[in-house]
């Protein structure tokens, strides 16, 4: 038995739901995991050497940079789950034509079609 079109779209529907909640899942992991490189570094130089301390600062905003990163990817991918609900998902936000599904595959959060995010660069 063939599924209609309709079956078939719900059925991406929730499999790229599904991948983009995974994602999320993953992310929430590994911020909670970095947590603590993100933390003030402290001022104590007496036990922590000057140089220890400058790599520490290092560490601690690469950790920041990285964060921010997530929590962005992260509101992508709500964004894109939104537009799930609200039938919207896998349509450019360039000129509003479709998402080819394997770029969807590659990036279930893309907001654009490849020659948009081409043309974007």
């Amino acid at each position: 038995m063939s599924l209609g079109r309709t079956e078939v779209r719900s059925e991406l529907l929730n499999d790229f739901a599904s991948l983009m909640r995974q994602e999320l899942e993953e992310l929430a992991a590994q911020s909670a995991t970095s947590a603590q490189s993100r933390q003030p570094v402290e001022l104590d130089q007496q036990s922590v050497g000057r140089i220890s301390r400058v790599d520490a600062m290092q560490v601690q905003a690469l950790a920041q940079t990285v964060e921010k990163r997530r929590q962005a990817r992260v509101a992508l991918l709500h964004r894109a789950l939104r537009k799930i609900e609200t039938g919207e998902y896998g349509v450019c936000e360039g000129c509003e034509e479709d998402i080819a599904e394997g770029r969807l595959r590659v990036d279930p959060a893309a907001r654009h079609c490849v020659r948009c995010a081409e043309h974007a660069r």
